[in-house]
């Protein structure tokens, strides 16, 4: 029986259509067609960011989750590995991007397979990906493939665009096809540290409905 992944492609691009989306998708086309070659299939799924703005905001500044935002969140809590993509403003990451992965439970992404992506007018920021967006990243536990994606204007015709993304996608399914998130969840989940709730009590191994902590609570056992 063939295994299937789950691709989860993030875009910040604010236009229909925008360079960020494309290069996300051309890095997850890459994806499954090498996917397909080892007889692996993979499901490509797109979170739009510029559809989330206003829920974005608003968790940022209340936590509250909507309906569309809490279903962008779920998509990456099943992914088995994810393209992150934002364009460039000001020398810097998107606020748009960095806003959503920030508003992400510190455990959501640990271990997950990343390809980071970010395009630009001018091949001045070709080091944002690496000297910004893995901070991040690194910051949220997830494992960033080695090859970053970044295309100028004058990059979409050159060659050594084609050849990143083919490396890039090569490195993501090789860690999808390793099961590295799955052994580290399942065998080093309790050797992280981690943020009490982040995980609905289970990054804890805490049962929240025992009867000591329905008394810590103020209730009744």
């Amino acid at each position: 029986m063939t295994e299937q992944f789950t691709l989860v492609v993030v875009s910040a691009g604010t236009s229909d259509p925008s360079s960020t989306r494309l290069l996300a998708d051309r890095a997850a086309q890459r994806v499954a067609t090498l996917a397909a070659e080892k007889q692996y299939e993979v499901d490509v799924q797109v979170v739009e960011l510029r559809e989330l703005a206003g829920e974005i905001a608003n968790a940022l500044v209340s936590n509250h989750i909507g309906a569309k935002l809490q279903k962008a969140i779920k998509a990456l809590q099943h992914a088995d590995g994810i393209v992150a993509s934002t364009p460039v403003y000001k020398a810097g990451a998107s606020g748009l991007f960095t806003s959503f992965f920030q508003i992400l439970d510190n455990d959501l992404l640990i271990a997950k397979p990343v390809v980071l992506a970010a395009t630009a007018g001018t091949a001045r920021h070709a080091l944002v990906v690496d000297d910004q967006m893995r901070g991040l990243f690194a910051y949220l536990r997830t494992v960033v493939v080695p090859t970053s994606l970044f295309a100028s204007t004058e990059d979409w015709q050159d060659n050594a665009l084609n050849k990143r993304i083919d490396r890039a996608a090569l490195e993501l399914v090789a860690l999808m096809a390793a099961g590295f998130e799955k052994q580290v969840r399942s065998e080093s989940w309790g050797r992280y540290q981690h943020e009490f709730g982040s995980a609905g009590g289970t990054e804890l191994s805490i049962d929240l409905d025992s009867d000591l902590m329905r008394l810590a609570a103020g209730g009744h056992a």
